[in-house]
């Protein structure tokens, strides 16, 4: 029996884990696009895409809800990078809102370094509505296409 490298089997999972995404290659028709969102705006972004039926064109979006990392006045870093680095590793992921706030300055970097939009409100329902019509647009990167209408 011939057994391949563990390196290629790497390269292989790889491979497959960035053609089932969104990022810069695009999405298939149904594909499903995530959009990061901090605890206190998941309720408010949850609402705004039900009225939308969970979907942009062909798209179907996913809300990734994350907690909060600021707690008694301080941040902590370490959960506000690892919360920022998720997002951008996450091939289907097209957008990262934050609340205003100290921690904001700290993901924006992270984020935006990765040519991911990034977005600071306090209106979910506002930040959705933009991020929906960017999916709807019908471009073949929904990342580019959110990261061009909001970024």
């Amino acid at each position: 029996m011939h057994r391949l490298p563990a390196l290629s089997l790497v390269v292989i999972v790889v491979l497959a884990a960035v053609a089932a995404g969104c990022g810069e290659e695009g999405a298939a028709n149904g594909a499903t696009v995530s959009v990061y969102v901090p605890a206190s705006l998941c309720g408010e972004a949850q609402a705004a895409l039900r009225k939308k039926g969970w979907s942009a064109g062909d798209l179907k979006i996913r809300l990734a809800c994350f907690p909060p990392v600021e707690k008694r006045g301080g941040i902590d870093l370490a959960a506000a990078g690892a919360k920022a680095r998720r997002a951008t590793e996450d091939s289907t992921s097209v957008a990262y809102l934050e609340t205003p706030g100290p921690a904001a300055r700290f993901s924006q970097t992270i984020v935006e370094s990765a040519n991911l939009a990034w977005l600071e409100t306090s209106s979910a329902s506002t930040a959705m509505r933009r991020i929906v019509k960017a999916l709807e647009g019908g471009s073949s990167s929904p990342r580019k296409a959110v990261l061009d209408e909001v970024g």
